[in-house]
């Protein structure tokens, strides 16, 4: 487990078949505080979402995205502006161009599945 750590969901989803919600659960098993980012609002996994990673005050430990390319690489200024220590870009999230464009902002990038990263599958988060 990694306890006292944050993660910043972007993309979480309500819908469980989600990848963006999969991960919501696979972190909050692993014992992480989860803060789900997403531009509705409301609530995943009964947690309070937060419409974008500005919004969030608290420090974030790691930012694991999950959005398509070309939402992923209009945000990542804001992801920058964040100074997380990690920020995964699970598959389906980055492209050359993205990863290219997020290493040139100085983010620390990680290019694979966060939750097979935290010691979880997502086959188990049905």
């Amino acid at each position: 487990m990694e306890p006292n750590k944050t993660v910043a969901v972007v993309g979480a989803s309500r819908n469980r078949a989600k990848y963006g919600n999969k991960a919501v659960r696979a972190y909050l098993a692993e014992g992480w505080t989860v803060i789900p980012v997403n531009p509705g609002g409301g609530e995943i996994e009964s947690l309070a979402v937060s419409t974008n990673v500005a919004a969030i005050e608290d420090p974030i430990d790691r930012i694991t995205v999950y959005l398509p390319p070309a939402l992923t690489l209009a945000i990542l200024p804001e992801l920058a502006a964040v100074g997380a220590r990690e920020v995964w870009f699970n598959p389906g999230s980055a492209n050359e161009g993205v990863l290219t464009a997020a290493r040139e902002l100085g983010l620390p990038v990680h290019a694979a599945c966060s939750i097979v990263d935290i010691g979880r599958s997502p086959a188990e988060f049905r």
